[in-house]
């Protein structure tokens, strides 16, 4: 990797990292107005940008680090509330890599932001449900994928403007 893009990537994990802390200290009436298990998605926004830019196999050790950083930040590593950020970062990572891969530019940054919102609420919520060894939580799907509709289309948003602003990959 050459060192202008690892810099790149650097400065992206350290800001999708301090948006992950960040949406963490977000007070509860925020969360309370999003619903249970509910959140934004801030960092997300760099996931989005370096998939486009960067590709998948960037993008999934920015959304790794992300989590990794962002929870000893936000004090929460190696909690259940890690390993349900990461399963989320994880795997909205791959499926908007393999998304980008298969469809090209044809999906559009709010496309594959809400295809990413859709699966880490997807994985977050499988992953709750192996924690609790109950799969009665997935009652709650529906309305994590009906808040993944404008929280995903804000985000992909955000991500294309940050795309835009990002080197070309071949630095």
């Amino acid at each position: 990797m050459k060192t202008g893009r690892m810099v790149h990537l650097a400065l992206l994990v350290s800001g999708a990292a301090a948006l992950h802390a960040v949406e963490g200290w977000i007070p509860n009436p925020l969360i309370v107005s999003l619903g249970p298990g509910a959140k934004l998605g801030l960092a997300n926004v760099v996931t989005v940008a370096v998939v486009m830019r960067f590709g998948w196999r960037d993008a999934l050790a920015v959304a790794v680090l992300r989590a990794v950083l962002g929870s000893l930040v936000g004090g929460s590593f190696l909690t259940l509330g890690f390993f349900l950020s990461l399963s989320g970062a994880v795997t909205s990572a791959i499926g908007m890599g393999l998304a980008r891969l298969v469809l090209g530019n044809r999906l559009s940054a709010i496309g594959l932001s809400l295809l990413g919102a859709m699966l880490h609420n997807l994985a977050q919520l499988t992953m709750a449900s192996l924690a609790a060894r109950h799969f009665g939580l997935f009652v709650h799907l529906p309305y994590l994928m009906l808040m993944a509709i404008p929280t995903g289309y804000l985000v992909g948003i955000t991500g294309a403007v940050l795309y835009r602003y990002l080197a070309p990959s071949n630095t």
